[in-house]
């Protein structure tokens, strides 16, 4: 993997801050792989991580999707529970579901809930908060429109939020998309980060931009056209 990583690395000019629209192209031509590898995009923000107002997470739909469908579970009960189910989603259940995943169970990728559970699944934050899962109104996953929360997650919608070092990291698609539906997907994804920067931001938020895929070197962005955000 060492040797094939560095051969890969000499197509990269490690010096040098291309487009992103360049950096689409040179991405997929960099993954070799012989699965379909997944595209990142990882943006480095100026902001003070010791300030909890300044910590960035919310949502959004990427018009051409991931390229994966997620599994969602829905916690609701009711009617709500009806309306999950009508929407697709893979799971819908209320004090069953949050003991059936306090209990071990881990098969999805989104969760949502309608307001009335964040009681019952509060017990479920250490359990669902490492990972990102935990549902919060910011992304848009603690709702009463489950019909149109749980169709975003399946067609498209992810939710971003910086980690502990003011970084976030999102997949954008897959290589084999077509580099316009990453470029899409890309900038989708850049307007929304910046569209949330906190108010207590002082300098340039978007500090550094890095585009890669699953198994292939970074590429490093032009971060030009954000320096006035």
């Amino acid at each position: 993997m060492g040797k094939r990583i560095t051969e890969l690395a000499k197509k990269v000019d490690a010096s040098k801050k291309y487009a992103l629209s360049d950096a689409v192209n040179l991405v997929k031509d960099l993954a070799k792989a012989k699965f379909d590898e997944s595209v990142l995009l990882t943006i480095k923000l100026g902001v003070d991580v010791k300030q909890s107002n300044q910590a960035v997470r919310s949502s959004v739909v990427l018009p051409h999707g991931t390229g994966t469908v997620p599994r969602v579970l829905v916690f609701a009960k009711g009617e709500k529970e009806k309306e999950a189910l009508e929407a697709k989603a893979d799971f819908v259940g209320a004090e069953d579901m949050v003991e059936k995943v306090m209990g071990g169970w881990r098969d999805f990728d989104v969760v949502i809930a309608t307001p009335d559970m964040m009681r019952d699944i509060g017990k479920l934050g250490k359990v669902l908060g490492p990972s990102g899962l935990m549902p919060n109104p910011k992304s848009g996953t603690v709702t009463n429109d489950l019909a149109r929360s749980v169709k975003e997650a399946k067609t498209g919608r992810i939710e971003f939020k910086s980690d502990v070092g003011g970084v976030v990291h999102s997949v954008i698609g897959k290589a084999s998309f077509d580099p316009q539906k990453l470029l899409d997907n890309a900038n989708t994804l850049m307007e929304a980060v910046i569209k949330v920067r906190p108010q207590g931001v002082k300098g340039v938020f978007i500090q550094k931009v890095i585009l890669h895929s699953t198994m292939s070197p970074a590429v490093n962005i032009d971060t030009k056209p954000y320096l006035s955000v």
